[in-house]
């Protein structure tokens, strides 16, 4: 498992877009597998969970990311999962480091706008 959690400020629907297409754009074998939103009032709440495929390993990896807002405040959390191709022993070669920072890099750019 790995990852990431930060803070931003900034405009909600800004950020929640960006972050999903950096996402969905950084891989050929990334497939977006559930979402669910919630909003009430400047509190605002997205849950994507992503899928991709690794060639090297024929392992999937998932992405769940958490996106909260409120008001101009943005908590963005970002967790990697699988990646092994074994039943007993985890060894994902990477793979949920490598998701994740699909996530760190977009959220760089973002910050630095």
């Amino acid at each position: 498992m790995a990852q990431f959690e930060t803070k931003l400020y900034g405009n909600f629907p800004e950020i929640a877009d960006s972050l999903h297409e950096e996402i969905m754009a950084s891989a050929m074998t990334i497939r977006l597998t559930g979402q669910t939103e919630y909003s009430s009032g400047e509190f605002h709440v997205s849950t994507f969970v992503y899928d991709k495929y690794y060639m090297r390993n024929s392992s999937r990896a998932s992405l769940t990311l958490t996106i909260i807002g409120n008001g101009r405040e943005i908590t963005v959390s970002a967790i990697g999962s699988g990646g092994g191709n074994s039943a007993l022993f985890s060894f994902s070669w990477g793979a949920e480091e490598n998701f994740v920072s699909v996530v760190e890099r977009a959220v760089r750019r973002w910050a630095e706008q």
